[in-house]
């Protein structure tokens, strides 16, 4: 009877057993940190920057969608790539890749050289990003599952929320040079990590290349991206702007064609015939695009808008990073006690209040409203992004999970680029409608503009959520 009762309850294992899952993905999430760190932290030095390089908004704002589109490129091949070489090589390459770009910003003595490095930086981003969800997937078994996707939140969470908070503190003290010195230390680390921790996971197939599948995600995707971000400088009306557009819808639309009618492609597209993965899916992309477009506005709202000093700024973001980090660390265990669609639905609802909130500030806002205001937006974010993360994931099977995890963190990319196009794009809108002429009155006019897009954003992903099965229906 005892040997029955133990039978029972024998547990899942993992799709690959190692002796230490945690050792193995540490240098992935140390390097995934510092990708996502690097993806918001340029937000609040922007003013100084174009201050130094003497640049416009639109150009500058590069620094932040150059660096994601190259990651949104390389992105959509990293399932190939794992096919083609082992994790340990992958991860070895982009961390490696990393610490070159990165000392290649530091030492930057233009604008140019500065964007060369963010882009190589962002090769490495896109190959390490999507590997350690899939890694996650693969060494942990699915009673854990939950667990190990909501540390993967944190890192996603987490980094870009505390970015301007670092940002703001070495400013205050040292040129913009150091925060791309700070993240040699962390990729040196993780590097040693790998080494010494990280084990291959993956089958290495080789399987056939379809090029045109390539040439069309690149085109597809460089040209959405382009298109969005020259709008806030061009307008939406540039015939430029419309080209790119127009260009990548159509590219795109033969890419995905293409996917859905070849034996091997490149993105496996199909996943998408499953609801779960759907939802869940557009909820992750839309919590990311309220992260990134309010990461976006609210430090240059503190600088130019309320007209505070950018080491002050760092320390008034710090209180919302802190947060973000302890909800995202247990939203992934809500995932496995309710399932998604409670903590979801409750995250966005949240994150409405908070939007809400940063809509109504004005120039001479208080600092505690202000505080409170991101707070609450940092409960909301990580709350439902967890949860619908693994929701979207956990109803894919076997080597779907690759491809999952590959198409999310590609759109999640894609998104993010395009969200800070349209919230630099609502900010110039704003400001030109401002008819006053204080300067500080106007750029928190045109925060008001751009905060707008993001409250939309919330309600719609509170619809999305408010669409999830639970978690006993959930197939």
């Amino acid at each position: 009877m005892e040997l029955s009762e133990t039978q029972t309850v024998e547990l899942p294992k993992a799709q690959v057993e190692v002796k230490r899952p945690w050792m193995a993905m540490a240098g992935m999430m140390i390097g995934a940190f510092v990708g996502m760190l690097s993806e918001t932290s340029l937000n609040i030095a922007l003013p100084n920057l174009m201050d130094t390089f003497g640049l416009a908004a639109s150009t500058v704002q590069w620094l932040v969608t150059g660096y994601m589109l190259v990651i949104g490129i390389i992105l959509p091949f990293s399932s190939l790539i794992t096919k083609w070489f082992s994790t340990r090589q992958i991860v070895i390459f982009g961390l490696l890749d990393f610490i070159t770009g990165a000392v290649i910003s530091a030492l930057a003595p233009n604008f140019a050289i500065l964007l060369t490095g963010r882009m190589i930086q962002g090769i490495a981003t896109g190959l390490i990003l999507p590997l350690m969800f899939t890694v996650a997937m693969t060494v942990f078994p699915p009673y854990k599952l939950g667990t190990a996707m909501g540390m993967c939140a944190l890192v996603i969470m987490f980094a870009p929320a505390v970015g301007p908070t670092v940002t703001g503190l070495i400013l205050g003290e040292l040129s913009w040079n150091w925060i791309f010195w700070l993240f040699v230390p962390f990729l040196t680390i993780a590097l040693i990590l790998s080494l010494i921790g990280l084990e291959n996971v993956g089958h290495v197939t080789k399987p056939h290349v379809d090029i045109l599948s390539l040439v069309e995600s690149i085109i597809a995707f460089s040209c959405l991206v382009m298109g969005a971000s020259f709008a806030s400088g061009l307008g939406w009306t540039s015939p430029i702007v419309l080209g790119m557009l127009v260009v990548g819808v159509l590219v795109l639309a033969a890419y995905v064609h293409r996917q859905l009618n070849i034996e091997a492609p490149v993105l496996n597209l199909r996943v998408f015939a499953k609801s779960s993965f759907a939802k869940g899916t557009a909820c992750v992309m839309v919590d990311f695009a309220i992260i990134l477009s309010s990461m976006y506005l609210l430090p240059q709202y503190i600088q130019r808008g309320m007209l505070l000093a950018v080491a002050f700024t760092g320390i008034i973001m710090l209180p919302g990073g802190i947060v973000n980090a302890i909800v995202s660390a247990f939203a992934g265990r809500l995932y496995d006690a309710i399932g998604a669609k409670k903590p979801a639905s409750l995250g966005f609802l949240i994150a409405a209040i908070g939007t809400t909130m940063l809509l109504f500030a004005t120039k001479d806002s208080s600092v505690a409203y202000i505080i409170s205001a991101h707070i609450i937006l940092m409960i909301g974010c990580p709350l439902a992004m967890s949860p619908s993360q693994t929701h979207a994931l956990n109803s894919l099977e076997g080597l779907e999970s690759a491809d999952g995890s590959t198409i999310l963190n590609t759109l999640q990319q894609v998104i993010g680029a395009i969200a800070t196009a349209l919230a630099t794009s609502f900010l110039a809108f704003g400001q030109n409608a401002y008819t006053g002429k204080n300067n500080a009155a106007a750029f928190t006019n045109g925060t008001h503009y751009g905060f707008l897009f993001t409250l939309a954003l919330t309600i719609l992903g509170l619809i999305i959520a408010l669409t999830f099965k639970d978690k006993k229906t959930n197939k």
